[in-house]
């Protein structure tokens, strides 16, 4: 036997088992009393049966059988359309779950202010990061990923910011603000490992002119860059974003390189349709990006 009834059916009968009449109910629904006695009709030749005993009079109806199990069903399917109901008005309130990945800079710089204007927004909403310093973007499930260049043609790109490499040394080693790129060539270099923007900007810009420093360590993590620069074993040619925000590093002292290598862009990587709360997250993003940026706190 196939069951065909609508949702409005079974908020009929919830609502006539609640108020005990027909009357009450078509006043609770906004229904006519015999749109009402309809909508039961329909609802009684879809189960077969009766659904409720009507004794007549001023004494309230009562539930057969048939109709109390329909109604116990009817409730929970009920109960499952609130709840889906409730699940996207969230999502457009900006509420929901979205998945975020990240690496070292905007960990450190960007993602905190995100975060937290996020949750006072939305104090409901659930931000789950995901922190990889890969060669490649790889988007998969994240809503939102962070990448320091454009995403493949299948991937919508969003540039963020563009963030200024800096020749970082120790106070004294390189004279004025800005520095020739030739006195680096054979030079010691602390490094990031040579994936992305370091392999694609860095290393690349210098070799284009000829530059080839001696390059001692390479390490992903910033702040030991910054520490062996500090301990004399090299500079370093860094982004200013990744030295921190919004102090600049103590013991350390920041130029500008002549010619000025290309920024640093990092792209906010999205695909296909997002939810409200992504959308918010790339958005914000954009607005702590700016603030940084204005405030300059890790610029020559």
């Amino acid at each position: 036997m196939t069951l065909v009834y609508e949702l409005r059916h079974l908020r009929a009968l919830d609502a006539i088992a609640a108020e005990g009449t027909f009357a009450r109910a078509a006043a609770r629904l906004g229904y006519t009393q015999s749109t009402l006695s309809q909508q039961v009709a329909a609802l009684e030749r879809a189960v077969g049966g009766a659904v409720f005993d009507r004794p007549g009079g001023p004494r309230p109806v009562r539930l057969t059988p048939l109709g109390r199990l329909v109604l116990s069903s009817g409730r929970e399917v009920l109960g499952r359309v609130e709840e889906a109901a409730q699940a996207v008005e969230r999502f457009h309130a900006g509420e929901g779950r979205v998945d975020v990945g990240t690496f070292q800079t905007v960990t450190n710089v960007l993602l905190p202010g995100v975060v937290r204007r996020l949750r006072q927004d939305h104090p409901g909403c659930d931000i789950r990061l995901v922190e990889d310093e890969a060669a490649d973007p790889d988007l998969g499930d994240l809503d939102v990923l962070f990448f320091d260049r454009p995403g493949p043609e299948d991937v919508d790109s969003t540039l963020v910011v563009e963030d200024e490499h800096v020749l970082v040394a120790r106070p004294g080693d390189f004279a004025g603000r800005r520095v020739p790129v030739e006195l680096l060539d054979g030079a010691p270099l602390v490094a990031l490992p040579p994936i992305c923007d370091q392999a694609l900007v860095v290393e690349a810009h210098l070799a284009a002119h000829g530059v080839r420093p001696q390059v001692v360590f390479r390490t992903a993590d910033n702040q030991a860059v910054l520490s062996m620069v500090r301990a004399g074993l090299g500079s370093a040619i860094m982004p200013a974003l990744s030295l921190g925000w919004p102090e600049r590093p103590p013991g350390i002292a920041l130029h500008r390189l002549h010619p000025a290598l290309p920024p640093r862009r990092i792209h906010a990587l999205t695909r296909g349709s997002l939810s409200p709360l992504a959308r918010e997250v790339v958005a914000t993003a954009r607005a702590v990006a700016r603030e940084v940026r204005a405030a300059g706190g890790c610029r020559p």
